[in-house]
């Protein structure tokens, strides 16, 4: 039960995540804890990303924004090595609220915008802002679509945000499986779960493909903003919900 649940949820949300831009962790977390424990989410997540985002890159290879690359690159190697160190150091409980505050926020101030336009951005802000992606991703798990504000003002096309961004995160999930792999929390079991997630993506990934060149660049625009709310929203109940338990 637990291998159909987690195919069937990792098929959707690669299918549902393209034509949002991302967010694909968002829907796969809940059930890798679910199932499998809160432990195994950041490395089966990370397995499953690892073998998923390549799948993206070959489909939209020709769409991949270099120089945004070249610039998210250095830090955000740096940051998925100490976040997924830190990882098994220690836990920070309020960085997943303070993450949904964050996507919920930029979701209203790029809906009051008709353009989504909300702030003007240029190709050196993916730097700093890998670093932190990278961080959050390593420690907790999955940072969600905190980046896409920045792809959205950057007038990347709905291709190009899927390409740039896929590439982005499959420079992540290699450092992250390699951290994991020497703190030793990358365990045969859990690589096992996480092969599958990333098999069954393949066809969300060529579904996804089809649908999103049905979609007008207006459309994707409005779907990847309602779907950074969403996040926050689905984040800061998966906290409640959490803290609930615990009484």
């Amino acid at each position: 039960m637990s291998i159909l649940l987690l195919t069937l949820s990792s098929f959707a949300s690669w299918f549902l995540s393209t034509l949002a831009g991302g967010g694909t962790p968002l829907l796969l977390i809940p059930a890798i804890a679910f199932l499998l424990g809160s432990p195994a989410v950041p490395p089966v997540l990370t397995i499953g990303m690892l073998l998923g985002h390549p799948q993206r890159v070959f489909l939209y290879w020709k769409e991949i924004n270099w120089l945004l690359m070249w610039w998210y690159l250095p830090g955000a190697v740096i940051g998925a090595i100490l976040g997924a160190f830190a990882f098994t150091q220690i836990e920070l409980n309020w960085l997943p609220i303070f993450l949904a505050v964050f996507l919920i926020i930029s979701a209203i101030a790029s809906s009051c915008n008709q353009k989504f336009q909300s702030f003007s951005v240029r190709a050196w802000y993916f730097l700093p802002a890998g670093f932190i992606f990278a961080f959050v991703s390593g420690l907790i798990g999955s940072a969600g679509p905190i980046l896409n504000p920045l792809y959205l003002n950057y007038k990347l096309t709905k291709e190009q945000t899927i390409a740039t961004k896929s590439a982005h995160l499959l420079a992540i999930h290699i450092v992250k499986t390699i951290t994991y792999a020497i703190c030793g929390v990358l365990t045969l079991n859990y690589l096992g779960f996480g092969l599958l997630l990333g098999l069954a993506a393949l066809p969300g990934n060529c579904l996804g493909q089809i649908v999103l060149q049905k979609l007008t660049q207006q459309q994707f625009n409005r779907i990847a903003v309602a779907f950074i709310a969403f996040s926050g929203i689905l984040i800061l109940g998966n906290e409640f919900l959490w803290g609930v338990g615990k009484f």
